[in-house]
């Protein structure tokens, strides 16, 4: 499979697994060394993401759209915008970026960077 196949596959993983709270899907594709920075500006480490996505999810009908996978070698950037429903109902959207590299054959997701409108 291609690297652009490859990683169009995890971004989908990645964003069945939010919605999902799939916390052993995020173990086998982040890195040890993962950082996520939040909506509201905090930075955590893959232990902090780990127990954040371990709840079930608030929100709903989580898509992503418009998302552009760019491959440099053993790195790759990952830019999409989300959509999603709010508990009380009301439409949610959002941007994400998610950085990848190939570490020992195998992508895992480095780093997130996530935002909300």
């Amino acid at each position: 499979m291609s690297d652009l196949k490859t990683l169009t596959a995890l971004n989908r993983d990645y964003i069945s697994s939010v919605q999902t709270s799939n916390v052993k899907r995020f173990e086998e594709i982040l890195s040890d060394d993962f950082l996520n920075t939040n909506p509201d500006g905090s930075l955590v480490d893959r232990k902090g993401f780990l127990a954040q996505i371990t709840p079930k999810a608030k929100i709903s009908g989580l898509q992503c759209h418009d998302v552009d996978v760019r491959v440099m070698g053993d790195f790759a950037i990952i830019h999409a915008r989300t959509t999603y429903t709010l508990p009380d109902g009301r439409a949610g959207s959002g941007r994400y970026t998610d950085i990848w590299a190939r570490r020992a054959g195998t992508w895992l997701c480095v780093a997130a960077h996530v935002t909300r409108n």
